[in-house]
């Protein structure tokens, strides 16, 4: 079967409202959108950013992941996801800093 993805990055965007840690609280959404305008403005092919539920590390967060590696990133802004669209996604190489 051939690869649909050569990248798909999960974010993140699970929502508590009994006051426990969750990676929403840090803008999570907002630097998901971010991630999948950029996706799209510079037209990186077999790409796919998506919404995912809790991926049950929320006091680490925000986080995504990365498949088909399984490579685990902790962003905080805009800046983050530049740099692992730049390093990871374009030229394949993990963003240390970032790896969770």
């Amino acid at each position: 079967m051939a690869q649909i993805y050569k990248y798909h990055l999960f974010f993140c965007t699970h929502q508590r409202d009994d006051g426990s840690a969750h990676c929403e609280e840090h803008g999570a959404q907002s630097l998901r959108d971010y991630a999948k305008q950029r996706v799209k403005a510079l037209k990186l092919k077999k790409v796919r950013v998506n919404n995912a539920g809790c991926l049950n590390r929320c006091k680490l967060g925000p986080m995504l992941v990365i498949y088909p590696e399984g490579t685990w990133y902790r962003y905080e802004n805009e800046a983050d996801i530049d740099e692992i669209i730049d390093s990871h996604l374009i030229q394949g190489k993990i963003v240390e800093r970032l790896q969770r």
